[in-house]
Parts: C-alpha cells; structure tokens; sequence
C-alpha cells in the first residue's frame, strides 16, 4: 500500500493529499529514508513523521483494506513516539495560554501600563544593587 494511503487510513492526516503535501515537504521517511507519496510500506516498516509539532514514530503491523475506524486503528499500527514528546507539547499549550487568554486579543492601554512599570521596576532594582 502506498504511505499517503495507509497514513490516511490508520487516521493520522485527515486527507490524502494532506500526506502528500507533507511527503513533498520532506516531512515523511520509511525506514530513515525520506518517502515520497507513492513509496510503498510493508509490516515491519517504521514510518517517521513530523505532525503538529509532534515527530511521530509508527510501526506498520498490518495493511488495512480501506480507512478504519478511529477504535481499529490499533490492529495495524504501534505507536513508537516518546511519551516526552507528549509532555512537551503539553507544556508549549500551557505556556501560549499563560500570558493571555485565547481571543481576547491585543493588550489593551492599562495592560501596556502594567508591562512598562513591571520593567520599570526591574531596572530599578538592578541600579539599586549596582550602587550597593
């Protein structure tokens, strides 16, 4: 089966032409060698991809017939990714989402005035160790 095709079926790229995109990207290798579209996969081969920000290591087991269900998916892939590739993209949401809320836009004139005196403080209490 070609790898834009079993990458679609066992449900990691919502379309076909999403994995060709990221096969034409270079993001895409089978067995450590970079793949394009057409490349065929067999059991055995582990398949490289770099996917939200996530490199994913997969494991063909078996080649479906068509597209799976999200629950049989298992049947034909073993997911080899690094639970720390997880933890780390946890990590990067939760730090987006420290600062400033999801959609509550530019800051507005009394968040401008709160970032200036908080640096403002900064730098006086450096000049204040600086003469000690």
């Amino acid at each position: 089966m070609r790898i834009d095709k079993y990458l679609w079926c066992v449900r990691y790229y919502k379309t076909r032409n999403m994995v060709t995109e990221a096969c034409k990207k270079n993001h895409v290798t089978v067995n450590g060698q970079v793949a394009k579209a057409s490349k065929e996969v067999f059991p055995t081969d582990k398949i490289t991809f770099r996917k939200d920000q996530i490199t994913q290591i997969i494991t063909v087991l078996d080649i479906p017939e068509s597209r799976v269900g999200a629950k049989l998916v298992d049947i034909y892939r073993r997911n080899d990714t690094p639970a720390e590739v997880y933890q780390h993209l946890e990590l990067l949401k939760l730090s987006k989402e420290h600062y400033r809320k999801n959609g509550t836009g530019r800051p507005t004139k009394k968040d401008r005035r709160d970032i200036d005196e908080f640096g403002n403080i900064i730098v006086e209490d450096e000049e204040e160790d600086s003469l000690l």
